[in-house]
């Protein structure tokens, strides 16, 4: 263990000590579990090309396993199988690959990142040259690309480099804090946790067990303590409700918009490039809000364009969607309006070009209100389950 490694390891002189025999019981009784219990076919723990680890993670982060295996990371790989094809990839040809995964800036960034290791030649997610980089420099270059956090770069690490450091994702917070009895932990304790229980020897097979075991037995609800290999040295195992204590849920803001829906004599749709944070990358319908009627920040050129032209108001009103986003719910209604043969602009699309463009799961729900109503079909039932991010 490097002097940086130590460093680290100590910084946890305020958590509950843990004697390293009980250590390496927990590491042992970990072990033979994650042996016979982990998911060790998930196809991200069969490699080690850093390109597909990274990628998992990425698409990991606020997106469930289930989610990302059957509909995202095979297809995305089959588009996009190094990280040169995917820095070489048009941005919309990236996002339309990941449309219907959410948190679309998670796309960007690793387009970003893409092109950046490519343009700079970096050897970071080569395996050829692995033994010729220093842990230090190589955790320092993945910090250093767009959209990869402490979390993810210690995930690449150890996983396509077996180098001896810790991972702090979202299961693994709940079992450090069960295990240290953290009631309400920093961010800052959580980490010094992590690093004072990992098995260095093992950082691998470790980390995804922690992950696991977060999954599968210290779940948020009805953890399965009795099954559980951590529950000798467990702080928390006699009430493990109550850590990490549950955050007071936040009230879920509304938007309502008017969303415009304009259709040429040939066909063709209205749609505007978003360059907003939420959406960015990805094309829509323009929106107004309805409070007061003043673009969306998300598309304010090409709506105003339209607000000076024509009065919105006198279109015929399709319907209402709604989309729960991660931080606020939207109410859209849609507002379709006929209009001539409109000129050669660029912001115009026949059916066939917007098949290809990426779209939210919002633009979706309009458009397929649209072709319900050329049709005349109603409007289909709301489908139960687990939203889709966006």
């Amino acid at each position: 263990m490097n002097e940086s490694m130590a460093q680290r390891t100590n910084s946890n002189a305020a958590l509950p000590q843990i004697k390293p025999a009980e250590l390496r019981k927990f590491h042992a009784a970990l072990d033979t579990w994650y042996k016979a219990h982990g998911r060790h076919d998930l196809p991200w723990r069969q490699t080690d090309d850093p390109y597909r680890i990274w990628l998992s993670e990425v698409m990991l982060q606020q997106t469930q396993v289930a989610t990302v295996l059957a509909r995202f990371y095979h297809p995305f790989l089959a588009k996009f199988p190094t990280v040169e094809a995917l820095a070489a990839a048009p941005r919309e040809a990236v996002m339309k690959a990941w449309e219907g995964l959410g948190y679309y800036r998670r796309a960007g960034n690793l387009h970003e990142a893409a092109k950046k290791v490519v343009s700079l030649q970096s050897p970071v997610f080569s395996k050829n040259v692995k033994t010729l980089m220093t842990d230090d420099w190589r955790l320092a270059t993945l910090l250093s690309l767009p959209g990869i956090g402490r979390n993810t770069a210690h995930a690449i690490a150890a996983f396509a480099y077996h180098q001896p450091v810790a991972i702090l994702e979202a299961n693994v917070k709940r079992v450090v804090a069960r295990i240290l009895a953290l009631e309400a932990p920093s961010e800052k304790a959580l980490w010094a946790g992590t690093e004072a229980l990992l098995n260095s020897d093992a950082p691998f097979d470790y980390n995804q067990a922690m992950m696991d075991l977060g999954s599968l037995i210290c779940t948020p609800k009805h953890p399965r303590c009795d099954a559980c290999p951590a529950r000798s040295i467990c702080r928390g195992k006699a009430a493990p409700e109550l850590y990490p204590a549950p955050k007071a849920k936040k009230r879920v803001p509304t938007r309502e918009v008017i969303i415009l829906v304009r259709e040429d004599a040939n066909g063709r749709l209205f749609l505007a490039a978003r360059d907003a944070a939420l959406l960015g990358g990805l094309y829509g319908f323009p929106q107004i809000n309805r409070q007061s009627p003043v673009a969306s920040h998300q598309q304010k050129r090409s709506t105003e364009t339209l607000l000076a032209t024509d009065d919105w108001r006198l279109a015929t009103p399709l319907g209402t969607v709604t989309h729960v986003y991660s931080h606020f719910k939207l109410i859209g209604t849609v507002m379709h309006e006929r209009v001539p043969a409109a000129t050669n602009s660029p912001d115009w699309y026949s059916r066939e070009q917007i098949a290809v463009l990426p779209l939210s799961a919002l633009d979706h729900k309009v458009l397929a209100l649209v072709e319900n109503s050329h049709t005349g079909k109603k409007k289909p039932r709301k489908r139960s389950g687990l939203r889709q991010p966006d």
